[in-house]
């Protein structure tokens, strides 16, 4: 999948989680960097590698298995 494509994925991704979930986003070079209450995270792309990092704090930890869900359904419905 072309650069662009991957970008333009990451860049509707961190939206989303920014409507649903009240975090921000900013990019910095290839990364994407989301911050909110209690979130703290990177999605980095290089090469054939998509890399998602993501810090919860103890009260949102309780929503990592929704979180990584949502994350991981999104990335294989538009990442190819």
């Amino acid at each position: 999948m072309p650069k662009e494509d991957i970008r333009a994925a990451a860049e509707d991704l961190a939206d989303s989680l920014a409507r649903e979930h009240g975090v921000r986003s900013y990019w910095d070079g290839d990364r994407v960097k989301i911050k909110g209450a209690g979130v703290d995270g990177v999605l980095s792309f290089h090469d054939d590698l998509i890399d998602v990092s993501v810090r919860l704090g103890l009260l949102t930890s309780m929503f990592e298995a929704p979180l990584r869900r949502e994350i991981q359904r999104y990335l294989d419905e538009h990442i190819t």
